[in-house]
Order: C-alpha cells, then structure tokens, then sequence
C-alpha cells in the first residue's frame, strides 16, 4: 500500500520496505518509553506522563532538538503487539497518560496496538505529540483515539519553514491540521471537573487529580531572532481559538552541532527576547498558557534515546 499519511505524499510502498521522507519503512521503530517529566505541568504532572519516542519525522527541521531520532539512526524495531504492551507498561507504572511522540507515520500501526491495549484494559488518555504538519485525513482517522492534540507551530512566514524544514506550506497545513484537532477534542477539561465521564473512578486508575483529559495545547518554540513571526504565531492562534485552547511559549531551543555553521541559529534565546514575547501574549489577552522559567535550554532537557523500556 502506497504511504500518503503525511503532507509529504511519499506514494511509496513502505510495506514493501521502502521509505519515503519520513526516513521509516512501515515496521515500527522506537527509541524510547519511559515516564517523561518534562512536558507542560498538566501533561505530566508529578507522576510523568508514559512517553513513546517514535523515530522517523516528517518535517525533519535542521535544529531538531532530537535530531538522532528524527533521521532513524537508533532505536528498535517492534511489533504492534509488542507497542500495545508497552502502552499498559507504562500505565502500570503510573503514567498519566499515553504520549506519542512524532507518531504520523506510524498512525495505522498505532491504532491497531491502542485497539489491542484498550481490550487488555487501557484507561489512559492518549496525547499526540506532533509538528503539527499533518493532513486532515489522517487526522481524522484518530478520531475516538486521542484525548489531547499537543501540536506544535512553528513558523508563519514561508521563507522559515521553507530554509529551516524544507516545507514552505507548512503554515496552511498546520493551521487546517489544528483546527481539525480542536474540532474533534474541543476545549480544555481536566480530571476533576470530567473523570466521571471519561475516566471512571480517580483512584483506581491512579490519575493525578489537575492533569489534562481532553483539549490542544499548541507549542511554540522561540527561535533565535524571529519574533515577529513568534509574535504573529501567538497573534493568529489566540484570535482564532481566545483561550479556548492553551499556547505553550517555549523557550528551550538549544543550538546542536548540526547547526553550528549555521550563524542564525548558532545561539540560545536571550531572556530579553522571551520575555518581550510573554509580555506581548499577556498584553494580548492570552490567559490560558504556558510559560518555561529559567536554563530551560539544556542538553538535560533532552532524553537519553537508549531504547528504555522498549
């Protein structure tokens, strides 16, 4: 069968193994599973949310801050059954939800396994932590699936996308790729005020009383020198959704040795830059948001891809 999942639109036979853009044949591969503590407050609470590292990406950007994963060079090739297992693993270790991070290519797989988990009785709401360069197609097939859209947006202008993920459409797909994520979760609940109905009982399945059940958090990385276009990104979003979704205001982005000849991007986000925009959320009338404090932009922040719990 021919892969078109993405806006990429390989039509190559990644079951024949064959890879298309995403650098991924069809047979899953992961880097990592393990309880993540470094999401926003309500993704991961105290507890860590059950974080699977797909490796592959679609988009590719030159600064990836998990730059080995995204071009397939480490992880392990498992089976739909074996990625179902480890969906009840980490609920059995407590995880506040299922995150899947960088999962469009594998979407097909990803549905069989959270069919088989959820007969073995998986609860969890399930997060789909992607680049937001998606199509609304396979969007649409993950509907009833996912709980939490947790996209990011990148950039606006076409010149960005265009030098920094070779995809110069990408505001016009990632803005019709939110608007279907907002359309099939809707606005913001959290388990105190919606477990009954879709949780069932808070102390036997163990969630953490605050955390996220439905809802899109959109993430913005700050990129070194572009505020405009961060500020027209957190323009566009707020008067499109008010608070009825969360901007996440990220200030982490760490230069690594893939763009260190890239004079740009070859630095950190100063405070005085970051700051300026979380005024100008603020001052926009942005209430429903995140904020990152501090040396945020540190290799630590990024995990060790050992194929943990894999």
């Amino acid at each position: 069968m021919k892969c078109n999942l993405c806006p990429r639109k390989c039509n190559v036979d990644r079951e024949d193994g064959k890879i298309g853009y995403c650098g991924m044949p069809a047979q899953l591969k992961v880097a990592r599973a393990a309880l993540h503590f470094w999401e926003e407050p309500c993704i991961s609470g105290e507890a860590g949310s059950g974080a699977v590292f797909f490796c592959g990406c679609q988009l590719r950007c030159i600064f990836c801050q998990n730059h080995n994963i995204a071009i397939g060079e480490i992880g392990k090739t498992i089976t739909i059954e074996r990625l179902s297992e480890i969906f009840m693993e980490l609920q059995e270790k407590g995880a506040n939800n299922i995150n899947l991070v960088t999962p469009t290519h594998f979407v097909p797989q990803i549905i069989q396994a959270l069919d088989l988990a959820r007969r073995a009785g998986l609860k969890l709401p399930i997060v789909y932590n992607t680049s937001a360069y998606e199509t609304v197609e396979t969007l649409k097939s993950l509907e009833g699936y996912v709980d939490i859209y947790l996209p990011d947006f990148k950039y606006i202008a076409a010149k960005l996308a265009s030098d920094y993920s070779n995809a110069k459409d990408y505001f016009k797909v990632a803005v019709k790729a939110i608007a279907e994520m907002y359309r099939q979760v809707g606005n913001p609940q959290f388990n105190e005020k919606s477990i009954k109905a879709s949780l069932g009982d808070l102390e036997n399945n163990k969630i953490e009383e605050g955390m996220m059940t439905k809802g899109v958090i959109v993430r913005h990385l700050m990129l070194p020198g572009e505020f405009v276009d961060s500020k027209n990104i957190i323009t566009y979003l707020y008067q499109t959704y008010g608070n009825n979704v969360f901007i996440s205001i990220m200030n982490q982005y760490t230069p690594l040795n893939q763009v260190k000849n890239i004079e740009k991007l070859n630095r950190k986000i100063t405070k005085k830059e970051y700051d300026k925009l979380v005024d100008f959320a603020i001052d926009l009338g942005v209430e429903n948001g995140f904020i990152q404090e501090g040396k945020t932009a540190e290799e630590s922040f990024i995990p060790s891809f050992d194929c943990e719990g894999v």
